[in-house]
């Protein structure tokens, strides 16, 4: 069920249940039309159900290429949690699954889904990067603490508020306070914070963003590799015999022989 109708159904009915969950926030509509909603909502759930049953038919001679799919695997655990007691009586868990149901709007949409893809390829660079970033946020502030903890001790009292503090100024957010705060205390104050915000505002938030674009390139290309089936891509050039592969012996001696014949005649007509 890859038509592109029914693509385009789905993700009407997917939009149309955010809109739904949007007006649910608004107290007074909600009260007003609180049956309407709730009938709007288990139309929602039916079609959904439907469009998970027509999929899986789709695949009933072979069922196990329906859950090779991930979006299969995501889409069914999305709808069969709605029937489950525990989700069905919470209204939080409930709301927070209707909630899921938008991004299915990835399946549909090539760019969102590569978007996607590219968050799930970035997630061990991501690691390191937050490791290493731990790591520097807590030799910075350890230094802060022990510099300026006793003449700031706002800002660096503790090791924990000394953290706060610098997680802030990483957003270069009230760095120009901070730095008049501890040339206050300190002229040599401007070396530890020049190099804080060298290491944490420009080293590691472009290291950040070279691992987010290095996995969307990823995703992109296993993106073009996946669709190039569907789009006609050109077959791979026939393998090719070699010149020994492809010769037949008895017509290589024949040819020998007839070539050796020729000779013998050419030979004859000559003058002695």
């Amino acid at each position: 069920m890859e038509a592109d109708w029914f693509s385009a159904v789905v993700v009407i009915a997917i939009l149309s249940n955010a809109t739904v969950l949007g007006v649910e926030t608004y107290s007074g509509l909600a009260e007003r039309w609180n049956g309407q909603l709730a009938v709007l909502e288990h139309g929602f759930l039916a079609l959904f159900t439907a469009e998970i049953l027509l999929r899986a038919a789709a695949h009933a001679d072979r069922p196990a290429d329906f859950f090779r799919s991930p979006w299969n695997i995501f889409d069914t655990l999305v709808v069969l949690c709605a029937f489950l007691p525990v989700t069905r009586d919470n209204t939080t868990v409930l709301r927070l699954l209707r909630l899921v149901r938008v991004l299915r709007t990835a399946r549909f949409l090539p760019q969102l889904r590569v978007i996607l893809l590219a968050f799930g390829k970035s997630a061990p660079g991501t690691a390191s990067f937050l490791m290493v970033g731990s790591l520097v946020l807590y030799l910075y502030a350890m230094l802060g603490w022990i510099c300026f903890g006793a003449e700031d001790p706002e800002r660096y009292g503790t090791l924990g508020r000394a953290a706060l503090t610098l997680f802030v100024l990483m957003t270069l957010d009230g760095l120009g306070e901070a730095v008049q705060a501890g040339q206050e205390i300190s002229s040599w104050s401007f070396l530890y914070y020049g190099s804080y915000v060298l290491f944490s505002s420009f080293l590691l938030v472009n290291l950040l963003i070279g691992v987010v674009i290095n996995s969307l390139e990823q995703a992109r290309e296993q993106e073009r590799q996946i669709r190039s089936p569907s789009d006609g891509a050109p077959a791979p050039p026939p393998a090719t015999t070699t010149a020994a592969e492809s010769v037949d012996p008895d017509r290589l001696r024949a040819r020998i022989a007839h070539a050796r014949k020729a000779l013998d005649d050419l030979e004859h007509t000559l003058p002695p």
